[in-house]
């Protein structure tokens, strides 16, 4: 409703004199009870909210700030009518939810009753039932509306009956919005449940005459009424929904949060405030001055960077053109080359995804308004560009700005429909209608993920085989999206699937992970992903059965070398390139952008023992010496070129510096190329323009991105046309081809993408010979819907298969069928012995098949001589140490710390061990630089967090005890009062110590 902007149009139009104050805090997913908020420590709307959500809902999901409630907001709004939606999300807890719900919605209004927003009266209420669901079952694979309008009657029945038994106004929407439906001349939603600009003009008319009832006086200002409206939702919603709110009022308030964020709340507060005056302005006929008026709002001061000279840190000097490239060096027998930076191409800045689409050609998602929008500054203007080499030089010499005034592309991927963009809080399509390569649609396909933390936010987007885009969520985040199978929750890391074909999300894996950042698909549709902070790589199918709300799955065991673990990485790829070297096609690409600059590769086996992979390091790749080069992305081009972008920026940290420090860049972004001049460029294959004759011949092709985007122009052909040349096209094929069980994949797959799975070919495969083959097939059985009526007897025969890897897929499929099917296929799949892949997947699956947490592992026992009060300080600060983004993250659970990442290990360490007060300095003030610690030079490339304001006396004095008593060290205690005074002593120190500074106080003995 909020990017809408009818319902509140037409108030303003029906009261022009009242001055009229609305605000939009309407959140997806939310019910009268359960508002779940990533920075509120409790997610329960009003005393007693609890006990109404008695299931998954009720786990702790770890959320910490301090945020406002639901009541403080409406507190400071001074509200004096509330108007609130529920019923739809709760609509798919059926006939048994129904009397919970009532009462839920009975405690819900009593509790508004009892409140005085206004500071005089209570709040007059209204109850909105939710629509109807429309039924486009014969247009797109929906649900056809029957079973949903049911339930949505019952609700809707339910809401009328304790809104008369309450005395509230209640206003069903559910019948009229099904007159429309089977009256109007068009659809009023865009997937069965959202409205689209039609329905909300009508729901607008339904609510102003409803609860209102009085006539509009005039539609002469009605275009410019709506255009100060939707001006006002922008500025509000970036106040009610702060992106990055995670500094503004999150665990990452501290320690830099209170240098800004503040004074940027008072003054988007104030900059929306003007924008109520340009409504009532704009009844009369007239256009604020906005610019104007915003000048006045207060100044934000001034953030100084605490970044420090050093040799071995990033610097403010940029390289460019060939001075940056000589920085660059490469693996013996490949050459790296530019091919486009923002010298040549100023909107080249902060690129952070690239992607070459049908026609070859490279897009580029930049982003230079990261982290994220400041109060003061010009709209974001975050763009998709098209960059384009014309004359065959492998250098950039055209650009195309697809799409422009966007904010935070961090992930998008193409479809036959569109381009899908992460925006924020929304997943859009961005589409070009009439060819020009301009976008010129937007629709808000779904909405409330979480930007709460905008580095988490959904990205690194990519699609398994059938285009189902698959997108990765980092840790602190609480995202709700309504869609139209029910409510999408998730919690703290993990990853989506979306199928456009079926406009289905899932939450696909939820997982104890901080930033995921890399999705690659290997040949045979196994998926894989990197931790990025943990610094771990891995398969991500043992971790992705069906998830708890609140409580994150068992993670799948790291498959990198410790020695080569670097974080943060960015950006997968598999090499599949006849260009590159024959021993290495199958090696999995990873970038760095931390202590280790540049690109890792690693081997990419089966392990003969077990369902999983074996990997070892086989060279890096890329290096750089150049400490401002980030490479964040990477894709292999058509021509079998390796592209990568880079970041180029000299701060990276986010605890380690201000959100705002003036030192990061907004400006800077390139894009190499890399290539093995030995060996000849692969010819592109024909996609865009090919017949589709000549399409289905390329998925015999070797390279896995040519066949990624033959699927996806396959996509986009005539459906029956398709599929008849397929069936041919596989008739022909040669059954002697060592090739020829991954021929049928791949036409298995396309059937996949056009929504029609070939139950003949699926059965075909899962009997094949290659056991990845057969895994693969569970894999499109797995999200086959209903399209396969025998789904739940295939399952489980491939349960009882020989190879590992098809059983796991197969408890993986399982896990998320209903209890009576998913159970006895899980406990199948576990009869032939579980593996080191297997055995937690399992536990978890049937433990949320009966609908409970898999139990919590016991901690590690700490062998200690401390007793008392000493082991409870060890004791919590065990819980300090493991928490996310704080020391474990660098110096990992082990306390060995990553040698390649230039974090040094608390074991065995004098640093750690020794003077007390040297230790607490450098924890209270953070350090910065080079530091020497068992014999071994770190250069301290990116800055020890300081966490003086992020823990009190109490926790720093547990936490160093912690690690001073723990991974084989054994010192004496800190307590709370040598923090103190220690503290006390520095409080005027400012910066980073250095660690010639704190040996200068306190030599090592």
């Amino acid at each position: 409703m909020i990017h809408f902007g009818h319902f509140e149009t037409e108030m303003q139009l029906r009261y022009p004199n009242d001055s009229l104050f609305i605000r939009n805090m309407g959140d997806g997913g939310n019910t009268p009870g359960f508002r779940p908020h990533s920075s509120r420590k409790s997610p329960w709307a009003f005393p007693g909210a609890e006990k109404f959500h008695q299931n998954e809902l009720a786990n702790n999901s770890n959320s910490v700030g301090h945020f406002p409630t639901e009541d403080e907001w409406l507190t400071e709004l001074e509200a004096d009518i509330i108007i609130a939606f529920f019923g739809y999300s709760e609509s798919f807890n059926g006939p048994d939810g129904l009397e919970n719900y009532k009462n839920e919605l009975r405690a819900f209004i009593e509790h508004t009753k009892n409140q005085k927003y206004n500071g005089k009266s209570a709040p007059q209420l209204a109850l909105v039932s939710p629509i109807a669901f429309e039924d486009l079952s014969n247009e797109m694979d929906l649900p056809n509306g029957i079973e949903e309008n049911k339930n949505l009657k019952l609700y809707t029945d339910a809401m009328r009956e304790v809104a008369a038994q309450d005395s509230v106004l209640f206003v069903d929407a559910f019948e009229p919005s099904k007159n429309w439906m089977a009256t109007g001349e068009q659809h009023i939603t865009n997937d069965g449940f959202q409205l689209n600009d039609y329905g909300y003009k009508k729901l607008a008319d339904l609510l102003a005459d409803e609860i209102f009832g009085a006539d509009k006086t005039s539609n002469v200002n009605e275009e410019l009424v709506q255009e100060a409206v939707n001006e006002k939702n922008w500025f509000w919603h970036n106040d009610f929904k702060i992106p990055n709110g995670v500094h503004a009022y999150g665990r990452r308030y501290d320690p830099f949060g209170p240098d800004n964020y503040p004074y940027e709340i008072e003054k988007i507060k104030q900059m929306t405030a003007i924008r109520d005056t340009a409504i009532w302005q704009a009844l009369n006929g007239k256009k604020m001055d906005l610019a104007a008026a915003d000048s006045k709002t207060r100044e934000l001061p001034p953030v100084k960077t605490n970044y420090k000279v050093s040799d071995k840190n990033g610097t403010p000097e940029y390289l460019y053109g060939d001075d940056a490239l000589a920085k660059i060096n490469v693996a013996p027998g490949y050459k790296v080359e530019m091919f486009a930076s923002e010298q040549d191409f100023p909107d080249l800045a902060n690129p952070v995804q690239i992607s070459f689409d049908n026609k070859g050609r490279l897009w580029v998602g930049v982003m230079p308004s990261y982290p994220h929008y400041k109060p003061g500054d010009s709209k974001p203007d975050d763009k998709l560009l098209i960059l384009e080499d014309t004359d065959g030089d492998n250098k950039a010499d055209k650009q195309t700005v697809f799409a422009d005034g966007l904010h935070l592309t961090i992930g998008f991927e193409f479809a036959p429909e569109g381009v899908y963009v992460s925006q924020g809080t929304n997943l859009v399509l961005l589409k070009d209608t009439d060819g020009d390569d301009k976008a010129d649609e937007t629709e808000v396909i779904l909405s409330g993920f979480d930007d709460h933390d905008t580095h988490h936010a959904i990205s690194a987007f990519t699609t398994d085989p059938s285009g189902a885009i698959y997108m990765g969520e980092g840790v602190f985040l609480h995202t709700n999206v309504e869609t139209a199978y029910g409510p999408v929750r998730a919690t703290n890391g993990g990853f989506y699937r979306y199928s456009p074909q079926q406009h289905r999300l899932e939450r696909t894996a939820q997982l104890s992970i901080p930033n995921p950042w890399g999705i690659a698909f290997d040949d045979w549709g196994q998926y894989f992903f990197a931790h990025t902070s943990g610094p771990d790589m891995t398969w991500m199918m043992p971790g992705s059965i069906l998830p708890r709300y609140g409580q994150a799955s068992p993670n799948p065991q790291n498959l990198i070398e410790d020695k080569h673990r670097v974080r943060p990485t960015s950006g997968l790829e598999f090499v599949s390139s006849s260009h590159f070297p024959e021993n290495i096609q199958g090696d999995l690409l990873i970038n760095n952008t931390i202590g280790f600059l540049g690109t890792k590769q690693h081997t990419m086996v089966d392990d003969p023992n077990s369902a999983g992979y074996l990997s070892k390091h086989r060279q890096d790749l890329i290096f750089s010496d150049d400490k401002n080069f980030r490479p964040v992305d990477m894709e292999f081009a058509p021509d079998g070129s390796l592209y990568f972008i880079d970041w180029s920026n000299v701060l990276i940290g986010h605890m380690q510096h201000n959100a705002r420090d003036p030192l990061r860049d907004h400006a800077h972004g390139r894009v190499y190329r890399v290539t093995y001049p030995s060996k000849p460029l692969v010819t592109p294959a024909k996609v865009d323009g090919a017949t589709i004759d000549e399409l289905l011949e390329n998925l015999k092709l070797p390279e896995y991105r040519t066949r990624y985007r033959t699927r996806r122009e396959l996509r986009a052909r005539d459906k029956n046309e398709v599929l008849t040349k397929l069936g041919e096209w596989v008739s022909k094929l040669d059954k002697e081809d060592e090739k020829y069980e991954h021929h049928l994949l791949e036409a298995l797959w396309v059937t996949w993408g056009l929504n029609d799975i070939d139950q003949n070919l699926l059965e075909t495969l899962l009997e094949a010979d290659d056991f990845k083959a057969r895994a693969a097939a569970v894999g499109v059985l797995r999200f086959s819907g209903n399209q396969v009526p025998n789904k739940a007897k295939l399952l489980m025969e491939s349960a009882k298969d020989n190879h590992p890897r098809v059983r796991l897929a197969t408890l993986v499929a399982a896990s998320w069928m209903d209890k009576e099917d998913g159970i006895p296929i899980v406990t199948e799949a576990g009869k032939k012995g579980l593996d080191q892949w297997m055995k937690r997947p399992y536990e978890a699956a049937l433990a949320h098949l009966n609908d409970h947490n898999l139990g919590e592992e016991p901690k590690e026992t700490i062998e200690t001589s401390l007793k008392g009060k000493e082991l409870e300080l060890l004791l919590a600060g065990q819980e300090i140490y493991e928490r996310e983004g704080f020391c474990a993250t660098c110096h990992q659970p082990d306390g060995k710390g990553l040698e390649s990442s230039g974090f040094p290990p608390l074991a065995s360490s004098e640093w750690v061990t020794g003077n007390q007060d040297r230790l607490i300095k450098l924890t209270l003030k953070g350090m910065i630089g080079p530091i020497e610690v068992n014999g071994k030079k770190f250069p301290g490339q990116v800055p020890m967090t300081p966490f003086g304001g992020m823990l009190n006396d109490e926790e720093m004095a547990s936490v160093l005890t912690f690690v001073r008593n723990s991974f084989g060290n054994e010192a004496s205690v800190i307590t709370p009062d040598m923090v103190k005074k220690v503290r006390e002593k520095i409080k005027d120190k400012q910066g980073f110590y250095t660690s010639d500074e704190l040996l200068k106080e306190h030599p090592f003995k």
